[in-house]
């Protein structure tokens, strides 16, 4: 039933954008939560506040797991040593490496160089994957998608590179194309939730316990602060694991074509959300080329 519902090509579509949407969401969430904490410059504030959301978004995961099948959440010997790289690829690395790239860089160079992950993904399927080969249509669509992504992040000025600010970001994306490589083997032996979430609920430990040693703190935020902690556990937890059932049932290249909508979703709901000006043809250029990338993949 469920690879029935995760291979129909209407499903996918909405899934995939759903997930990139959600994600889009934690760029304002993210703002907010950091003004809720006093969360300022300090790179190990960000990094705790991280990993509770990822601690909350694991055990979410976990704890419904146990309701939809039935029974404690357990993992198969052979599936622990995927599931304990994943944790700690694909969401503490992967984080680190943002959190930091982030504070040494602006948000538009960060947007522009964390979407090489849509290429990184379609790449690196071709040398793994026999039924996720390269195509003209693939290399058209991920870069009519990457244009898109420029179209809304680019506003003029010269660009200026750093290896502590775009290159570590450019290593965030690399890990987080390996995680979802891993993250397809994983689910072949157990549930796409149980993997979910023992790698957010691990992956959140490592996180906090390098933002507890370099002397992070989050200062008290009343219930704004909890609600705010709880929907960016929750869009880490849904997006999480509805993307790990896309990957496990489809190929690489097709889901990660949608990894372009995160940018410009988080653009516009940030100037929602934020108060910035949405009305700018920008973001409806930018709209129209990620959503031609997608289909030109997809056709191919």
């Amino acid at each position: 039933m469920m690879k029935k519902v995760f291979t129909n090509h209407a499903a996918v579509v909405f899934f995939a954008v759903l997930c990139n949407v959600l994600w889009g969401s934690a760029y304002p969430a993210i703002k907010i939560g950091y003004e809720l904490f006093n969360i300022t410059d300090n790179v190990f504030d960000k990094l705790l506040f991280a990993g509770v959301r990822f601690v909350s978004a694991g055990f979410m995961v976990l704890v419904l797991s146990a309701a939809v099948y039935k029974k404690p959440p357990k993992l198969r010997k052979q599936t622990v040593p995927y599931v304990c790289v994943m944790a700690f690829l694909y969401t503490a690395m992967q984080y680190v490496f943002f959190y930091v790239g982030l504070s040494n860089t602006t948000g538009t160079n960060g947007s522009i160089v964390n979407s090489m992950q849509t290429f990184l993904a379609v790449i690196l399927a071709h040398f793994i994957y026999k039924d996720d080969k390269l195509s003209a249509g693939k290399i058209a669509g991920s870069i009519i998608g990457f244009i898109g992504v420029l179209a809304v992040t680019v506003s003029g000025g010269r660009a200026h590179f750093s290896f502590m600010g775009e290159g570590f970001i450019f290593i965030a994306a690399v890990c987080f194309v390996a995680g979802s490589v891993i993250s397809k083997k994983a689910t072949e032996s157990d549930s796409a939730m149980t993997v979910t979430g023992y790698n957010l609920f691990l992956g959140g430990i490592l996180l906090a316990a390098v933002g507890v040693c370099g002397g992070g703190r989050l200062s008290g935020a009343g219930m704004s602060g909890v609600l705010n902690i709880t929907y960016l556990a929750f869009l880490s937890a849904s997006a999480f694991t509805i993307w790990t059932l896309l990957l496990a049932y489809n190929p690489v290249s097709r889901i990660s074509i949608y990894n372009f909508i995160i940018p410009v979703s988080g653009t516009i709901l940030s100037a929602v959300f934020l108060g910035e000006d949405i009305w700018d043809i920008r973001y409806a250029i930018s709209l129209v080329l990620v959503c031609a990338g997608i289909v030109t993949v997809n056709k191919s």
